[in-house]
């Protein structure tokens, strides 16, 4: 009889919701495997798949499809999913425990302070509150909700976004409290947090990027992809910021998933990008551009690449766009379907009114030439030589960087705050700092995907739970819902649940208008007019 299977496809978010509802447990890997925290997504086994269609049911990201319904675009992923199982079998692995979380018996009441509201806030706020007795306080330095979700997702990929869907649910709950326009550090301080709450869980992000460390990486046109991407998703930080795009050609230094993101909006058609949820002064620039092609330039060879293999598969099935590499830089091992997709790259040329993405490795920069602004990137080659590559507008995708935190210790080399589990740790003293965790990229450092999160941020819950019980927690001094009150008195707009609603709907409702899915307010003083509106 022929076994019907569902497929896990690009955009898999690696939350692993779908594992908790697979009733045969042939999704892998799961929580615990070797596997799980580096894995480039999830796959299913076609010999076990019973296809009742609950892991469909249940993807957020709408990443899994069935064999007899999977789109063209997706169908080597039948493979994909097969392969891993022929390395990574099921035989003699038994399900997983899954453990509901309670609070102990000696304590009825737990209070934690989330700092932040991105994918690591989302998820620990979502595993703290379905404890009975937990109420959490949620708090975000900007009019809206999400962090990278809404400002670092690419504006194309759009069932990526859907995550918010299921966050939307945890910032809804009853014991959550959300308080937006809110600077920890400037509005409130952490020990005021601790005043209120039992725990605070820092997960405030990565907010800087990484330098190259070059002659002439301060010249105009050179920039971090962090705030290319932040610019175009309508971040009100980055929306006034410009970018040099009258040349035909932009150089980016660095091969990861970012730096697809930003090559493929760089030369998709506008009315491509006008249909998404990019901020219209992007769409505009981007219309007026005259960009034709991007050379993506790695120091290291393809086999040491960043980039997914299911983003550049997409990559080179875009109409309209021609991915190149060079012959001679393909290192690497025949079979490998990434290295597969490059070896195909390698035998294109680009021409006519065709836009190119050019692949290059090997080349390391070593400066950045121009009188006053970007004119060309200097790199280094494998065999001692330079190679000269002109070029008006340089992003650097080389990975982003945490911030240290006002009165919290900070590992200047990971850029991450010192943690035991998620417990912040003084290095000084090899103590923990009474109350404080953190979780997301200021914890591990930037790297995962969204539901990389998840896991991550139940590792920091289950470190506050145990805390409570070894009574390692100080009761606040003051009820959490009275920290309202505080803010109140320092904010003049301080934002709650109800305020981003309107600012939601008002977005989505300006979306409607332009057949999109909705149209980005993207300055404060616009986000904080929509708050206050009125029926």
């Amino acid at each position: 009889m022929f076994n019907m299977t569902y497929v896990i496809t690009q955009g898999c978010c690696n939350d692993g919701s779908c594992i908790t509802v697979c009733p045969v447990q042939c999704i892998r890997p799961r929580p615990g495997d070797p596997d799980f925290t580096s894995t480039e997504q999830l796959y299913i086994d076609p010999e076990t798949c019973i296809d009742c269609g609950a892991c469909l049911d249940e993807c957020p990201v709408d990443a899994v499809h069935s064999d007899w319904d999977l789109p063209e675009q997706y169908s080597d992923y039948l493979a994909i999913n097969a392969d891993y199982f022929v390395t990574n079998p099921l035989v003699g692995v038994g399900p997983p425990t899954f453990t509901r979380r309670t609070l102990p018996e000696n304590r009825s009441t737990l209070s934690v302070a989330v700092v932040g509201t991105g994918p690591a806030a989302c998820y620990a706020a979502g595993a703290l509150s379905e404890i009975k007795g937990v109420s959490v306080t949620m708090l975000e330095r900007l009019p809206t909700p999400y962090g990278l979700v809404r400002a670092g997702v690419a504006p194309d990929h759009a069932n990526t976004k859907k995550i918010t869907d299921r966050f939307a649910t945890v910032l809804g709950r009853a014991n959550v409290s959300c308080y937006f326009n809110v600077e920890v550090g400037r509005d409130v301080s952490l020990s005021e947090l601790l005043d209120y709450h039992h725990a605070v869980l820092w997960a405030g992000g990565a907010r800087d990027d990484r330098r190259l460390g070059i002659e002439g990486e301060e010249k105009d046109g050179v920039h971090g992809a962090r705030s290319f991407v932040a610019w175009y998703n309508g971040h009100p930080d980055h929306t006034a910021e410009e970018f040099d795009l009258s040349g035909e050609r932009v150089v980016v230094i660095g091969n990861g998933n970012v730096a697809l993101d930003v090559a493929r909006t760089l030369l998709r058609p506008t009315e491509v990008l006008e249909r998404t949820e990019m901020a219209e002064h992007a769409v505009a620039a981007l219309r007026a551009s005259n960009v034709r092609e991007v050379v993506i330039a790695a120091r290291r060879g393809p086999e040491h690449a960043a980039f997914s293999l299911g983003e550049i598969m997409a990559l080179d099935q875009l109409d309209g766009i021609t991915v190149s590499a060079v012959d001679d830089e393909l290192t690497g091992r025949d079979g490998d379907r990434r290295h597969d997709v490059l070896v195909r790259a390698a035998s294109r040329t680009s021409g006519g009114d065709t836009k190119s993405i050019r692949f290059r490795f090997g080349l390391e920069p070593v400066a950045v030439e121009g009188d006053g602004a970007a004119e060309a990137v200097v790199f280094r080659r494998p065999d001692g030589g330079t190679e000269r590559v002109e070029t008006s507008l340089v992003l650097r995708a080389i990975g982003y960087r945490g911030t240290p935190v006002d009165g919290l210790p900070f590992d200047e080399v990971t850029a991450t705050l010192p943690h035991d589990a998620g417990r912040v740790v003084d290095p000084q003293t090899d103590e923990s700092v009474p109350g404080v965790y953190c979780s997301g990229w200021i914890k591990r450092g930037p790297r995962g995907i969204i539901g990389s999160n998840k896991s991550d941020a139940e590792e920091t819950v289950d470190s506050i739970l145990q805390d409570l019980v070894a009574d390692r927690l100080s009761d606040p001094a003051y009820p959490s819902a009275d920290l309202e009150k505080l803010l109140s008195g320092r904010v003049d707009d301080l934002l709650d649940k109800a305020a981003w609603g309107r600012i939601d709907l008002e977005e989505k409702r300006l979306g409607r208008e332009s057949s999109r899915p909705r149209l980005k307010l993207v300055t404060v003083e616009e986000l904080l007019a929509a708050s206050r509106a009125q029926g």
